[in-house]
């Protein structure tokens, strides 16, 4: 039985697992660090990796003490390599070579992007290949297609904001509170989504691309107006979103054929309100939904065992000198947008 020793620690989650070859989750154990970066409304790059430092090794123990294993007992240790905040990504790829010399195991450099394209895998064990992911978190908006481990084509990327970076700059001008995304969420609920008009950026237009930075400053200037109720403004922006998601998703579903699925998946995935309309949209188009189960839609450590799983029956191993990366394109040929940013 494969056993492989996942670690993350890309943003603000600390986290190791014990994820085994048939899919079974022997140990996960995460440490946030809400109240550490709450009192700034967002990450500060600085507290998140001294965090990621103390956090770790005690995480890695804790794993080790629930499955009742030990180091040696582990196939390999895979560790997030990037994309991130470049000083916690150090802090666990530098902790997954230490533990991986130590026990003479192979080490696995994982793309935190495919930690998540992947998790799926995870979640639903018949997934097959190939299928449409929307990749939606704090960091990225993409659209691919997933042909195989290691194997993405992008089709649609976001020119400007991420999703869920809107969601938590939109959190911090209502004033809702830090974490930005489940807060705008709640105050949702309690809003009337028609009451604020509010721009869809992209909608209807040909390529399947991605801009929230304009429907984040309409936000702003409905705040300011005095006319708008935080809460209908929440509701507003969520309704927004949720159409832009999509729209584009649509889009990108139009050009690609042969799919087995249309699959969610980044932290903006655990918003029920995009899971319960991407559903539709996939029944409409008469294939699968596969959304992961919300603890797996956020950064975590299973994730990225499992897909130190999927690249270790492949032999996809990495050397000592492989270097943590803040940046890594799950897709390195496709063309940089035209109007995008470094983001894209």
């Amino acid at each position: 039985m494969t056993i492989i020793l996942g670690l993350e620690s890309s943003c603000d989650e600390t986290a190791a697992a014990l994820v085994t070859g048939e899919g079974r989750v022997l140990a996960h154990k995460l440490a946030t660090q809400e109240e550490e970066h709450r009192p700034y409304g967002g990450v500060v790059p600085e507290i998140a990796a001294r965090a990621h430092a103390e956090a770790l090794m005690p995480l890695v123990g804790a794993a080790f003490r629930e499955a009742g294993l030990a180091l040696g007992d582990v196939d390999a240790i895979a560790a997030t390599a990037g994309p991130g905040l470049i000083g916690g990504v150090m802090v666990g790829l530098v902790t997954g070579k230490g533990l991986a010399h130590a026990a003479g195991k192979p080490l696995i450099a994982v793309n935190h992007l495919e930690g998540h394209a992947l998790s799926p895998r995870l979640a639903e064990p018949g997934l097959d290949f190939p299928y449409m992911l929307l990749l939606v978190s704090g960091g990225h908006c993409q659209l691919l297609r997933v042909e195989g481990v290691g194997q993405y084509r992008r089709l649609a990327t976001t020119i400007d904001d991420a999703a869920g970076e809107a969601f938590d700059k939109t959190a911090k001008m209502l004033g809702l509170g830090y974490p930005g995304g489940p807060a705008v969420e709640q105050a949702a609920l309690s809003g009337d989504p028609r009451a604020v008009p509010l721009p869809r950026p992209l909608v209807g237009t040909g390529d399947p691309n991605f801009s929230f930075a304009g429907l984040k400053s309409a936000v702003l200037r409905a705040r300011d107006s005095g006319r708008y109720r935080i809460e209908d403004i929440a509701a507003g922006f969520s309704a927004a979103v949720v159409d832009c998601l999509v729209d584009r998703t649509a889009r990108a579903l139009d050009r690609s054929g042969g799919l087995t699925a249309l699959v969610v998946a980044g932290g903006v995935a655990a918003n029920q309100a995009v899971r319960g309309a991407l559903s539709a949209l996939a029944e409409k188009r008469n294939l699968s939904f596969v959304a992961p189960p919300l603890w797996l839609c956020t950064d975590n450590a299973a994730m990225i065992a499992w897909a130190g799983i999927e690249r270790f029956r492949l032999g996809l191993l990495d050397d000592m000198t492989v270097a943590a990366r803040p940046r890594w394109p799950l897709d390195p040929t496709a063309e940089k947008v035209r109007g995008a940013g470094v983001k894209a």
